[in-house]
Order: C-alpha cells, then structure tokens, then sequence
C-alpha cells in the first residue's frame, strides 16, 4: 500500500503528466482560429475587433521578448478617411445625343470609394485598351487621345510581351497618375470574364463596404477627386453600342494578351454620387529582434503580413463577419511562428528583423505604404521586405511561387533555401491577376525597398491549380473564408520553417540585398 501511495504521489508530481507543449501545427493554427474567430468581428480596419487583433499580435511578440519598435509601443497608429457610397441615392446614366440609359449602381455598376468621389459627373467616355503607362518601354495607351475632361475606360490586362510585373505596376497608382496627368476626371474598369476571381454577385455584397484612403493628403494618389467605378462584364456591351466595336472583340484580345488600341465610345456618363466621408485611427503592429552584429544592426530586414479583413457581414445573409482566416490570419500566424522561432533561437541574425503587421491592406495597402514612407525606425534602415498574403496551404508544399523573384538579389536568398528544402520555384501561374502589386510588398518596392512575396506554389492545369481556383471562386473575400474549410496544416508549418530560413539568409548576407540592374523597379531605389 505505501508503495502504492508513494508511486501515486510521484506520478502526480511528474512532468510526465503535465500538458505537453503544443505542436508547431497546434501554434500555427491556434493562431488563426483566434484571429478568425468571432471576438475579432472580421478585423475592419479601424473597428473595435481589429483593435482587439492588433493587441493579441502585440501580446504575442511581447511574449516573445522581441522589443516594441512602434511609434506607441508595439503599435504604430495611422489615420485614414472613410468614404461610404450610398448606392441607393447614386445614380449613374449613359448619354447618347437626346437619349439617357439608365445603369443601376450595384448590379451594372459599382462606384469606387477608395479615392475621393467626385460629386457629379457629366463627361464623354473614350476607351483606351489597357491603361497601360509605360512610356519607359514605349508603352502609353493615355498618350494620343484627347482625355481631357473625360472619363477613360479600361480593361484589365496586357500584352503578352510585356512582364507581368511591368503590367502590374502600371495597373496601380500609375494609372492615376497617368489619367490625372491627361487630364482625365474619372476611369472605369472592365475585366474579362475569364479572368474574373470573385463572382459579381459577391463583388456587388462587398461594395456595400466603406472605402479608406490617407487622411494626410501628401499621401493620397489620385491627387484630387475623381469618378471611380468598375463595371459588370454581363453589361459592358451597353458602353460599346455605339463605337463600332463590341465587348466581346476586347474580351477575345485580352484573353490573348493581344495588344490593342483604344477608341473614343461615342458615350457620355452622367452620375450623381452620394457619399459620407469620416475619419478612424487604426494600428499597424511593429516589434523589433535586434540583430547581433555590431556593423550589420543597424539595418532592418522586414517580414510584413497584413493583420485586416473585411469586417461585419453587413448584408443581412450568412454568417455574421468575414472570419478571414486565409486572407489574411493565416500570414499572420506565419509572421507569429517565424518571430516566436527566430527570438528562441540562440544564435541570432546579424542584421535586425522587423515584424510588421499591417492594417488597411484590404482598403489599397494603406498601412504598408504609411510604414513604408514613415518607418518607425530609419527610413534607409529597411533593406528588404518578405510579405505573406493568402499563401494558401490547401495542398502539400512542394514549391512555392515568389513573387519579384527575378527583380533583386532577394531571390537568390529565395531559391537557396527553397533547393534546401527539395521545393521548387514555380513562375506566377496568373500575371494579368497584377499579384506583383495587390499586396504589400509593394508600398516597399514604391520606396525602393527589394522586396518578395510567397504563396504556396501551383502550375497551371494541375489538380492544386483546380483547387486555387475554387478557393478563388468560392471563398475568396467571402464567408466561406472560415475555418472550417480543409487547410493543411502540417504543410503551413513546413511554409513556416522555409520563410524562416529566407529570413536568415537575408538577415545574415555580408551584403544589402540590391535591385539587379536589369529591373524595371531599379528606378525607385534610384
């Protein structure tokens, strides 16, 4: 009996039976199902849920003895106007002569609100093929066409000689740039039915969604208001009636990456716009591992993922938020696992390591692009950014697709440590998606910072590629983005280890990572 009592006593003390650690797979998913979860209410960007996910980031790092590197502790808080389009008071017409062609804002079209409205509009529409402006490459689908005072209509896309890079990069704020330069007030974008990621009918319940732009006006890109609208694929043929042209022939070029010219419509638009604007403070969260060369320190490498998502289901249908939990809670999670791993380690990196949370990535890369021109360290300190947005673990990991993998020395880090692993690095399967510039990465890039982004990697035609698609389709900015959707969570964490082994190749590299002379994005480091 003693011995008995003796033996139960000493079970009873032993670490045997304590809870065991939780698995790298339980950490990671930990993670995601507390930021998907209904606490956090979607995470919009400003809202009380997205507060509380900016803390528990906060939390975690603190955990982790990284150091606060905000402009407030962890956090670094940033201020965005809040444009809300009342779609039921805006109304949009199409003008030909004496004859007026009501289009229903929302099912027809969907009015923009992530650049300042304007108010009325009454212009002529001219066409002008892909907006491309890449006047570098002799490519300018602005130039020669009188815009002035009119509204040019796009389509997404380009020709098939020209990078996809390059592509993406004129389809961001160059195009603004490039329409307000030709004096345009407005643009509308088409896209091709094939190339479609979301239904319409989705995109319509997201647009009841309020859109963010800088409250700081040195920060905005447009440079004033402007008419901003995309327009449904099953309607466009009613802004082509009268040019001679049809929908249809634009659609079959683009489909191609044929190139194509643009054409006055023969159309006016007319549009009263009813908006409210606002202002909200949200957070980007920043924590810092010193790095442990004495020379090396000094520098910053960042691994960047956004921490936002779509907020409220505000529809009336479904689910009650937008759980998010592969775009973006699964990045952010891999940012967590990498810092938690990098911070235990006991031989650091040389140079620092910034892991960055971003807010406002799904109002147009707002928070990057505040960090990145108002870094809360030294502007010239931050030498690379390694971003991560919906790599989707949906299947085994045996390659990876990085995106500006041949615009820097960035990717030789990249490659090396995929060969390492037995992963291969597979081109970007979809470049008219213009990936290269819809994440984070690229508010870095803007500033001249080499930077990379990393997905699960596919090829075109295989069953994984079937399964992106799918996600695209079903899930992608929708309720569906939950968690109960079948997510490969050993995988992720092999992603993980492979992020962390890049991150250290960067951090440890005698030399800055540089742009290669031969990239077009050279020019901004310049």
């Amino acid at each position: 009996m003693r011995l008995s009592l003796v033996l139960c006593a000493a079970l009873v003390a032993s670490p045997v039976l304590a809870a065991a650690p939780p698995t790298a797979e339980a950490r990671w998913w930990g993670h995601v199902e507390t930021l998907a979860g209904p606490e956090f209410e979607g995470r919009l960007t400003g809202s009380p849920g997205h507060a509380k996910a900016a803390a528990y980031a906060a939390g975690r790092f603190k955990a982790y003895g990284l150091q606060p590197a905000g402009t407030d502790g962890f956090l670094q808080p940033v201020t965005f106007a809040v444009q809300r389009i009342d779609a039921a008071r805006s109304s949009v017409a199409l003008v030909s002569g004496s004859e007026t062609t009501p289009v229903a804002v929302g099912p027809d079209i969907i009015l923009g609100a992530r650049i300042p409205q304007l108010p009325t509009v009454d212009a002529p529409l001219v066409f002008i093929g892909y907006g491309l402006h890449l006047p570098e490459i002799g490519v300018d689908d602005f130039a020669g066409q009188d815009l002035k005072g009119k509204i040019a209509v796009y389509i997404n896309g380009g020709p098939q000689e020209i990078s996809a890079a390059l592509k993406s990069h004129s389809r961001g704020t160059q195009t603004w740039r490039a329409a307000s330069a030709a004096g345009a007030i407005g643009l509308i974008g088409l896209s091709s039915p094939k190339t479609a990621e979301i239904p319409w009918e989705r995109t319509i319940e997201n647009s009841i969604q309020p859109g963010m732009y800088p409250a700081d006006p040195t920060l905005q890109d447009a440079g004033a208001p402007k008419f901003s609208a995309t327009f449904n694929p099953a309607m466009a043929e009613k802004l082509f009636a009268r040019s001679g042209h049809s929908f249809a022939e634009v659609v079959a070029l683009a489909d191609a990456a044929k190139p194509m010219t643009g054409f006055d419509l023969k159309l006016g638009l007319k549009a009263n716009v009813a908006a409210s604007v606002s202002a909200v403070t949200s957070q980007n969260v920043v924590a810092k591992l010193p790095g442990s060369d004495p020379r090396l320190a000094a520098e910053h490498v960042v691994i960047t993922a956004h921490i936002d998502h779509l907020g409220l289901n505000e529809t009336g249908k479904g689910a009650p938020y937008y759980p998010g939990a592969m775009d973006n809670a699964s990045g952010v999670a891999t940012v967590l696992e990498v810092a938690r791993q990098m911070a235990a380690a006991k031989v650091k990196p040389k140079r620092s390591v910034l892991f960055v949370l971003v807010t406002a990535e799904e109002k147009g890369l707002l928070g990057s692009k505040y960090f990145a021109e108002r870094p809360s360290v030294p502007k010239g300190s931050v030498v690379a950014d390694l971003n991560m947005d919906m790599a989707l673990p949906l299947w085994p990991l045996t390659s990876v697709i990085v995106l500006g993998v041949d615009e820097s020395t960035l990717g030789e880090a990249a490659r090396a440590a995929a060969a390492s692993r037995g992963l291969e690095v597979v081109a970007d399967p979809y470049p008219d998606r213009n990936s290269f510039i819809r994440s984070d990465q690229y508010s870095f890039i803007r500033v001249g910072v080499p930077a990379l982004a990393f997905k699960f990697g596919f090829k075109p035609g295989t069953p994984e590629a079937a399964i992106e698609k799918a996600w695209r389709s079903d899930r992608y900015h929708g309720l569906a983005d939950d968690l109960s959707q079948p997510v490969e969570r050993a995988e992720a964490v092999k992603f993980n280890a492979y992020m962390a082994a890049v991150a250290l190749q960067v951090a440890n590299a005698p030399q800055r990572p540089a742009w290669k002379d031969t990239s077009f994005f050279k020019r901004f480091a310049d």
